[in-house]
């Protein structure tokens, strides 16, 4: 008999629902694990606090966090904390290029919020941007591991815009999507857990047909003047099987020009290199962008 794709989503949904039960068993990582670095947020915070931070629009805010963190180690897997567990997480001595945007982004946020945020607030604002609907339910997949997918669900809840169709010379594009679904051994939650595969495929196949907007390179030098500091710059790639394969924030220098601001597997730290388009006709890799510009929120969720 053969299974129709309705009822293929039916099953993983249902499948979703009891590795969810499985994992929502109370099971925690301790505080040393799941937060790196206290004490260097308790001096940004501090920073923050004397220079005024909470006043500034959450563009500017995002970038003055930014700023403060270039010089911090450039370490990827922070976030493959567990075998099983998956846990809202933040390493402030070390970080990628998602994990930089997302503390900048969330520190930023908390500011808006909190006088003198907390590593708690930190973390909820983590939750808020990293995990499908704002919500980690104990389980890898409601993570938001693809920048398309982190965009899609973001703007679908207030937190970004997606500015990138209103740019001159943006365009629409399909690809098959497929990178976790075919490399994942490379994760080691999907190495222990493989039946979270048939959940990953389906995500890949969704975010497949449903497309991107993007900007090629050639259009941002004109671009570049309707961008804003703390916008998130998603790299497309010029590779047709994926849609991005990195992301910094945007950062009007004193001088007006603006910079990608981002943690740079190539320096090997967070830095803040040079003009936006400069940067992307380095590399032949490089496509084009996608541009989210996020919003402030009313309220840190609760734990």
């Amino acid at each position: 008999m053969r299974i129709s794709v309705p009822s293929i989503g039916i099953l993983l949904t249902i499948s979703l629902f009891f590795l969810s039960a499985s994992h929502s068993n109370g099971q925690k990582l301790p505080d040393h694990v799941v937060f790196v670095g206290k004490s260097r947020f308790n001096q940004l915070v501090e920073r923050g606090v004397s220079q005024g931070w909470a006043k500034l629009p959450l563009g500017q805010r995002t970038g003055q966090v930014g700023l403060a963190l270039i010089g911090t180690p450039y370490k990827n897997y922070t976030l493959e904390l567990d075998d099983r567990i998956e846990v809202p997480s933040v390493n402030m001595l070390g970080m990628d290029c998602w994990t930089f945007f997302e503390i900048a982004l969330g520190t930023a946020r908390a500011f808006h919020i909190s006088p003198r945020p907390t590593s708690g607030d930190l973390l909820r604002m983590i939750e808020l941007d990293r995990y499908r609907g704002g919500k980690c339910t104990g389980i890898y997949t409601s993570r938001l591991h693809h920048l398309e997918d982190w965009l899609y669900d973001n703007q679908k809840r207030g937190l970004v815009k997606n500015i990138t169709p209103s740019l001159q010379g943006a365009r629409h594009i399909n690809r098959q999507l497929r990178d976790m679904a075919v490399y994942w051994k490379s994760s080691r939650q999907l190495r222990a857990n493989p039946r979270l595969i048939p959940i990953i495929a389906q995500t890949e196949k969704r975010l497949s047909e449903h497309g991107i907007w993007y900007l090629p390179k050639k259009y941002v030098p004109a671009a570049e003047a309707q961008l804003q500091t703390g916008d998130v710059i998603c790299i497309v790639s010029a590779h047709p099987d994926d849609y991005t394969t990195h992301v910094g924030l945007a950062y009007r220098d004193p001088k007006g020009v603006l910079r990608f601001l981002h943690a740079s597997k190539n320096y090997r730290h967070v830095t803040l290199d040079v003009r936006l388009s400069d940067y992307l006709n380095h590399f032949r890799s490089d496509a084009g962008i996608m541009v989210a510009r996020p919003l402030d929120v009313l309220s840190i969720p609760s734990p």
